[in-house]
């Protein structure tokens, strides 16, 4: 009697961290699906916070999700800076439980408090990280986690980060495949729009944004005497009323508060006035979008940093937020949405930025690091 000593190899377990918003969501399950498309045979878990959009988005695209205690790092002297030590030790504890209970071969972080604990026990456990950041200025956990490992990606060539290897952004495929010229048509008319007159879309991502909100719609009489249309997203809980608080109606004028798939937004928009958000300003590189970027005037500034090689390239404007306004609209927003000349211009020195087959890029550098 024989014994078969072959042995089945265990399949790929890979850990993807990151949360919080979909800037760090949706790369991340871009990156999940190009695993998978090159091996089928790869156990995906995702790890992220209980209060993330994670705990919707990641369970929606079929994968399991596993959380840890969300630690923030303050940046001033306060009592949860006298906490973080302990804070931070219970995270990177359950961080541990998540790796050895996975049996993790690898780590791959996009970034959100959830990293760096996740990248602190997995370097204890001398477990591969991968890293990708995805705005021009590095996190803070992507910062930490970019000293424990060579492979190291990010989405703009300009971010400063230690081995960084330019690979773009993770985006989904109906967005990263889309032919604006093949999809407008029919965008257009699932987006109540007049495939005949010039189209702008106008959002400020998913929470809205005010000032935006108010110079467009004050900004609308004029936009209907050029013949364009306008579809407004205004984001969830953020419709624009009117004087007797109905939603504002007008002439060549749409109003929605959430569209689902931005796919059908960029095929429809010749013109996109859009927030500075690194996933925005990647995808409209991508797919060949004219833009007018309005960065979010808080924070760190990394919005105007994302945008601005786009801009210097000619397939982009920006104008800052307490800049935008009726008059600038219509000075400089009417006559690029009726100037077909320089759209087309703008759309191909944008699609020549833009990079398309980063996820799969970034599978093949997780398969790099588990067989380094």
């Amino acid at each position: 009697m024989t014994s078969d000593s072959t042995t089945v190899p265990k399949p790929l377990s890979v850990v993807l961290a990151g949360g919080g918003t979909a800037g760090h969501v949706s790369p991340l399950l871009a990156i999940a699906d190009a695993i998978k498309d090159r091996r089928p045979d790869a156990a995906i878990l995702a790890v992220g916070t209980p209060s993330g959009m994670e705990t919707r988005l990641v369970p929606a695209a079929g994968y399991e999700l596993a959380t840890i205690d969300r630690v923030p790092f303050p940046r001033r002297p306060s009592a949860d800076l006298v906490k973080l030590p302990a804070r931070l030790s219970g995270a990177v504890r359950q961080a541990r439980r998540i790796l050895e209970e996975s049996r993790a071969d690898v780590l791959v972080g996009v970034g959100g408090y959830v990293c760096t604990p996740m990248y602190l026990a997995a370097r204890k456990l001398r477990i591969p990280i991968v890293i990708h950041e995805a705005n021009m200025k590095a996190g803070l956990a992507n910062r930490v986690g970019a000293r424990f490992t060579k492979h190291v990606a990010v989405a703009f060539a300009g971010t400063r980060l230690r081995g960084a290897r330019h690979v773009g952004m993770p985006m989904r495929r109906a967005i990263s495949q889309l032919d604006r010229t093949v999809a407008a048509p029919a965008a257009k008319t699932s987006l109540g729009l007049d495939a005949n007159r010039p189209a702008l879309i106008v959002t400020g991502g998913s929470s809205g944004a005010l000032s935006i909100n108010r110079a467009i719609t004050a900004a609308l009489p004029s936009l209907a005497a050029a013949g364009i249309d306008t579809l407004h997203i205004t984001g969830k809980g953020k419709a624009v009323k009117d004087d007797e608080g109905g939603v504002l109606a007008a002439d060549g004028y749409r109003q929605v508060e959430y569209v689902d798939g931005m796919e059908n937004v960029y095929a429809a928009a010749d013109v996109i006035l859009a927030r500075a958000g690194a996933g925005t300003v990647s995808e409209v590189a991508a797919v060949g979008v004219p833009a007018v970027f309005v960065p979010l005037p808080i924070g760190n500034g990394e919005q105007a940093l994302n945008a601005a090689p786009l801009v210097s390239a000619g397939g982009a404007l920006m104008i800052d937020d307490k800049d935008l306004s009726p008059e600038w609209l219509r000075s400089e927003l009417i006559p690029l949405l009726t100037d077909r000349s320089r759209l087309r211009d703008m759309a191909r020195k944008s699609e020549a930025l833009g990079i398309r087959n980063a996820d799969q890029r970034m599978a093949d550098l997780v398969l790099e690091a588990v067989s380094a």
